[in-house]
């Protein structure tokens, strides 16, 4: 019997082994149908990611519930695996045993206290997803749910069910370490199993036990579940350097064989990877702007419909071609919409939430690109900002030769005038161009004059940095721009570089760099906020009651730049800051973002109006904004809603100029 028992444990382990490689082998396979990106440098800053996002579960603690029932799941696994090593070990080999690395002292307390949170953590899960129900498990898929945590709970009842069993035989070395399995000992004695009559007990639940891990070994490489095993993996090859998103990568114009994707098999293998690991957690729409006003877009769904059209272009593709299959299945206008697509507004929240590090938003993008480049449909508007770029240099449209015209008077050198200058302002468009921006750059300028900086502008040699038409899809004239842009400043030899728009900022940053443009950038948030620091701004005219500040996406959530701009608001007497209920890194866009700027928004509500609603629940009596995309979004939206009376909204530069100079800034409204 002891021989039939060993055989048939052996043979089905393996049976289940070699199911597990030969479907993990096709997965793989499937993989390498996307282009080659190379994820494997600096392997040590990789694993210390593993370690802060798989090891801490920093991301997973955002929503405390979750996190805490994913962690006892998680850690159960980790240290329960030497519980299905022992169990497997004993049922092919009898007398095997783990007590030379305490499988009968601490080991064994361990595993009984694991197996007791796995269940709490899958009892909680339960509860979450039949009472609780958040908005975000609607589109999921339940029966996959319901089959993974019903595996784990007959893993874990088998596991306790033959360790209670063993105590209650009564030769249990383990024994005064199992606290759970012997209080099941306990109850199993009551029940008259004990010394020899629990023998059958035992060999019931160590079946149990072991058809579970079995069955659940080889349901997970097929079920969405699949994020068990591959979400480390898509967190070791993560996109290093500047957030996937904050520097998309470019396209070789002149060598590639198609622009963007329109075709899942185009993106990149660990793009499909991303794919794999999508646990439909949907934490990512839950701080979609453009799904929480209503718009088509789900960022979730944009994941998980990929995935299935993934699988179903290579189920479909004929035996001869699965390899690289030829007819590949739509991905746009099939899988996704087209206005899924141009609702994002590229403010990377999905990405930052997402506790797989999925990259959402170089998808959506890259699928941008193919509709422009190869197809040309796009929104109307945004062909007239883009047309505008291409002939005037900017998208307002407005002549080349008015760039320079906000700086009449105020005595601004070119870099021609003033060679060797320390810093090269980049105005940009809005500034340029937006009589409301163009007081930005006025104000930001005299403070710049006041405490004694060191600056000039490029004048009529500047043109838009591009960000607009990279994000609506044109990287051919996003490359034309930044060249001119990068020509110009080399040229100049500058080194350091100031933008009061976050996307210059983020563009000249992080993606001019991959085009021959490196420089030392700064926002004018920081440094304002070093200047009063260092004491060459004085804020001295106090502009009483309270503030708010208004996180700009490509300043914060992008570049991680979060507390200089709320320095420079404290610093001003009388200034009492408060928080928008979404903030920090859960700040919420202002709809501009991803060229959004220059399209109608016609679907839903529009997410600037929900901005607006957010701010005045805050009774602030003025907002503060970085930025000059959500300076005018701010504006347009107070306006709309008929409440200048209750809410103000300046840059930070014109409240400080405000109370430093002792003039500038309105009264704050009454009421």
């Amino acid at each position: 019997m002891t021989a039939l028992k060993s055989a048939t444990v052996l043979a089905a382990l393996l049976a289940a082994i070699v199911y597990f490689a030969v479907r993990t082998r096709g997965l793989y396979r499937i993989l390498r149908l996307g282009p080659n990106e190379n994820r494997f440098d600096h392997p040590l800053e990789r694993l210390r990611g593993v370690a802060v996002y798989v090891g801490a579960h920093t991301r997973m603690f955002r929503n405390l519930y979750s996190g805490i029932l994913h962690v006892f799941i998680f850690y159960g696994f980790i240290v329960l695996l030497t519980a299905i090593i022992q169990a497997f070990g004993e049922g092919i080999a009898p007398g095997f045993s783990l007590a030379l690395i305490g499988g009968t002292t601490w080991l064994a307390f361990l595993q009984d206290i694991f197996g007791v949170l796995v269940l709490a953590g899958v009892a909680m899960a339960v509860i979450n997803r039949v009472l609780i129900r958040p908005r975000q498990f609607q589109e999921s898929n339940e029966l996959d749910a319901a089959i993974i945590l019903g595996l784990i709970t007959v893993i874990m009842v088998g596991m306790l069910g033959q360790n209670g069993a063993r105590v209650a035989e009564g030769a249990d070395p383990s024994a005064p370490w199992r606290p759970v399995s012997s209080a099941i000992a306990h109850v199993f004695r009551g029940l008259g199993w004990q010394g020899s009559a629990a023998i059958p007990a035992h060999e019931v639940f160590y079946w149990i036990h072991i058809l579970g891990v079995l069955a659940f070994l080889i349901y997970i490489p097929s079920s969405k579940h699949l994020h068990i095993a591959v979400a480390i993996p898509n967190i070791f090859f993560r996109k290093l350097g500047p957030k996937p998103g904050a520097a998309l990568n470019p396209i070789d114009l002149e060598h590639a064989d198609h622009y963007g994707v329109n075709k899942v098999t185009q993106h990149s293998w660990k793009n499909l990877l991303d794919l794999y690991s999508c646990t439909e957690c949907g934490r990512c729409q839950e701080q979609c702007p453009a799904f929480l006003t209503g718009k088509p877009l789900n960022p979730k769904m944009i994941i998980v419909d990929s995935r299935e059209n993934l699988f179903k272009t290579v189920r479909d593709a004929p035996a001869d071609q699965r390899r690289a299959p030829q007819q590949v299945q739509a991905l746009i206008g099939d899988a996704i919409k087209e206005d899924e697509i141009w609702s994002c507004v590229a403010c990377g929240a999905c990405q930052q939430e997402c506790p797989v590090l999925i990259e959402h938003v170089p998808k959506i993008i890259d699928m941008r690109r193919s509709l422009v480049l190869e197809e040309s449909r796009f929104p109307k508007e945004a062909q007239s900002a883009l047309r505008s770029i291409e002939g005037q240099g900017n998208p307002y449209g407005l002549p080349r030769a008015q760039r320079a015209s906000w700086a009449d008077g105020l005595g601004v050198k070119t870099v021609a005038e003033h060679p060797g200058a320390e810093y090269l302002y980049f105005v940009g468009c809005a500034a340029s161009y937006d009589e409301t921006n163009k007081a930005v750059a006025r104000d930001f300028v005299r403070l710049l004059q006041k405490a004694g900086v060191d600056f000039a502008i490029l004048g009529a040699n500047e043109t838009c940095n591009g960000d607009p038409a990279r994000r609506i899809g044109n990287e051919y004239l996003y490359q034309t721009q930044a060249q001119q842009n990068i020509e110009a400043m080399n040229g100049a030899g500058v080194k350091k570089v100031i933008a009061t728009c976050p996307h210059c900022f983020n563009t000249i940053k992080n993606e001019f760099p991959q085009f021959g443009g490196t420089y030392e950038v700064i926002h004018h948030s920081e440094l304002l906020a070093q200047l009063i620091h260092e004491g060459r701004l004085r804020p001295g005219r106090a502009l009483e009651g309270k503030f708010t500040y208004h996180d700009s996406c490509y300043l914060g959530r992008w570049n991680g730049i979060y507390d200089p701009p709320r320095e420079v608001v404290e610093a001003i007497p009388g200034a009492e800051l408060v928080e928008i209920e979404r903030h920090h890194k859960r700040g919420f866009c202002c709809g501009a973002g991803g060229g959004r700027m220059w399209m109608e928004e016609k679907i839903g509500k529009r997410i600037n109006h929900e901005r607006v609603d957010q701010t005045l629940r805050t009774q602030a009596q003025r907002v503060a904004t970085a930025c000059p995309f959500c300076l005018t979004m701010f504006r347009d939206g107070i306006s709309a809603k008929g409440e200048g009376d209750r809410l103000q909204v300046q840059d930070l530069a014109q409240y400080l100029a405000a109370s430093v100079d002792g003039a500038g800034a309105a009264e704050p409204p009454q009421g």
